[in-house]
């Protein structure tokens, strides 16, 4: 068991938790079972009017190491900025409450923050389904070839691409102290580990990527939704917050180039986050987030933060014709959230042409 020398334990493990008793003690389980021993596991209660917080309770009955936050509900990016100012490891790790970690997930992810010296690690995961039949699927974020290694993050668009997966990683807290990284409080709000990413991103000098699943991602949660009216724009408020950040504070102490850099980067990837979004949406609000998406991406263009260019070819067309007219768009792509690769190929016939078409299909055959 490692210990560390400065006093407090070797990781801080947060767990945020709003009503989530059907799920919790097999959470609680994995995180009480891990075999990196000298951790606190700081449950962050956002005021659950379920059984959860006599589950918590239990737990610290039964494990010194099991701590509590017990507040009224402000939603999650309140509940893990209070976990942090907590928080006394020399790293910090996050679990959902209804996820599952492997048991030797926090060793191998400290193990490898601290052999390469890295502001993080970072792994990869299971998406996790307990029902109608428990199953497991490995999502790869990282290939082996690219794992094991010290890697500078920002180098690449691709990193900021991937799925935030916050909870598939360890940081070093005194790196998020230092260049105050915390999540948007926004009370309601979802997708407020997006901004929280792309800072890690941004601001690590050194990272190390695990091969190895160190989590499993829970799919069938039916309360895991995005479908009430206010969280229609939460991302499009991380992302206003990651515009902000990037002109206000991260422009104070890096070069003109640098800046540019991540304007283009942040939207690059802020275009498959929306359409990801979108898809995902109730019919409902289509037709507000699109406008609002067309108004964002059109202001970019215009201050010349990016180029159409800079997107693949599909989503080129795709993003032109939004902008110009986000109605016609909808008119015409009624179908486009739930099309499938044939349904979505048309669309991108109609949008761009046959050589747009071409070129979706030989990057999905590539993938």
């Amino acid at each position: 068991m490692s210990t560390n020398v400065s006093g407090g334990p070797i990781l801080s493990l947060l767990i945020p938790i709003y009503n989530v008793e059907r799920y919790l003690r097999e959470c609680l389980d994995s995180a009480v079972a891990q075999t990196l021993g000298d951790i606190e596991i700081i449950c962050i209660n956002d005021g659950s009017t379920d059984n959860s917080p006599a589950i918590i309770r239990e737990y610290m009955e039964r494990d010194p190491r099991v701590k509590m936050i017990d507040k009224t509900n402000s939603g999650y990016g309140d509940s893990m900025n209070r976990g942090l100012d907590m928080a006394r490891g020399k790293y910090v790790g996050i679990l959902e409450s209804d996820d599952v970690m492997a048991p030797d997930a926090l060793e191998k992810l400290v193990a490898a923050a601290k052999r390469w010296d890295a502001d993080f690690a970072k792994a990869n995961f299971d998406l996790y389904w307990s029902k109608p039949e428990e199953r497991r699927e490995f999502m790869e974020l990282f290939a082996a070839k690219e794992c094991d290694m010290p890697v500078h993050p920002s180098d690449s668009v691709d990193v900021f691409s991937l799925k935030p997966s916050i909870w598939s990683a360890a940081y070093r807290r005194d790196f998020l102290d230092r260049n105050d990284i915390r999540f948007l409080p926004t009370p309601g709000a979802a997708f407020q580990d997006t901004s929280f990413t792309f800072k890690v991103f941004a601001l690590a000098d050194t990272a190390v990527y695990l091969h190895d699943s160190v989590l499993s991602y829970r799919q069938d949660n039916e309360n895991s939704s995005i479908n009430s009216p206010n969280k229609v724009h939460c991302v499009n408020d991380e992302y206003a917050e990651i515009h902000r950040w990037i002109v206000e504070d991260y422009a104070k102490t890096h070069e003109p180039q640098d800046i540019a850099k991540l304007l283009r980067f942040a939207n690059i990837v802020k275009y498959d986050s929306y359409m990801w979004s979108y898809t995902r949406l109730n019919p409902t609000f289509h037709a507000e987030f699109m406008e609002r998406m067309s108004q964002e991406f059109r202001a970019s263009l215009d201050a010349g933060e990016f180029e159409l260019s800079d997107l693949k070819p599909w989503k080129r067309a795709n993003l032109k014709a939004i902008v110009d007219d986000p109605q016609e768009w909808l008119a015409e792509s009624s179908g486009f959230a739930g099309a499938g690769a044939l349904g979505r190929a048309r669309h991108y016939a109609r949008v761009g042409g046959l050589g747009v078409v071409v070129a979706y299909v030989l990057d999905a055959l590539k993938r």
